[in-house]
């Protein structure tokens, strides 16, 4: 975590002293709803079993929200900030374990959550209107994750961020609905993967009376957020 706050100081280092050289530059903000079609997460990553490696659970139709923050800096360019939080689970039958001597599969709460922070520079066309504003961009993006799984009292703690970057680009359109507010949507192309190293808080847990072990190593778990992303949201300007 601390690392992770140590390349967002250094992204708005470098961002802000730019933009506070643009007293005539205009600020749009926007709050975003966002939608992601699909993402993966591979539970056994470092399998060297190619199908026990490539095996993987699919979450669909994940809602999450945003903030963006984008400064004009010419009549043609823009740069823009993007924080995103996503946080999504399902109850699945991912967990083998032994009771006494036989092996069950046990249902348990499994998810992800993941915090984008991308950085993106964007081209405003020129055949643009007064009320249409069409968008392109693309840029790099910084993700901060973790892998969730509840199984009755017990989750996961975090033992390893991986340091996870990836590249992106978005297409969108402003509406001006009335002076300085704007609503826009906007489609994005990313391919955000991460792996993190995760372990039980309990070495044991107690399911309908029987106490199954759990393993007290840490384990690697890798999601992939291979997804269209379409995002809605209103813009103000100042």
């Amino acid at each position: 975590m601390i690392k992770s706050f140590f390349i967002l100081s250094l992204i708005l280092n470098w961002v802000l002293p730019v933009y506070a050289q643009l007293d005539s530059a205009s600020i749009g903000i926007a709050v975003n709803a966002v939608y992601t079609t699909s993402a993966e997460v591979f539970l056994n990553p470092n399998s060297s079993n190619p199908e026990v490696r490539n095996k993987s659970t699919t979450f669909e139709n994940i809602w999450s929200y945003a903030l963006d923050v984008r400064y004009r800096f010419s009549s043609e360019f823009l740069l823009g900030l993007n924080v995103e939080y996503i946080n999504t689970t399902s109850v699945l039958p991912n967990l083998t374990a032994f009771i006494g001597n036989q092996v069950f599969v046990f249902e348990v709460e499994d998810g992800f959550t993941v915090i984008p922070i991308e950085l993106t520079a964007y081209y405003h066309f020129p055949f643009s209107t007064e009320d249409f504003k069409f968008m392109m961009g693309g840029g790099l993006g910084y993700y901060i994750g973790e892998f969730i799984r509840k199984f009755q009292d017990v989750e996961l703690e975090v033992t390893q961020q991986k340091f996870a970057l990836g590249m992106h680009v978005t297409a969108s359109i402003d509406y001006v609905l009335y002076k300085n507010i704007s609503a826009r949507f906007e489609m994005k192309f990313r391919d955000p993967q991460y792996t993190v190293a995760s372990k039980y808080s309990s070495p044991q847990v107690i399911y309908q009376g029987n106490v199954i072990d759990l393993p007290e190593n840490a384990f690697d778990t890798k999601v992939d957020i291979d997804g269209l992303t379409f995002i809605l949201g209103f813009v103000i300007s100042i």
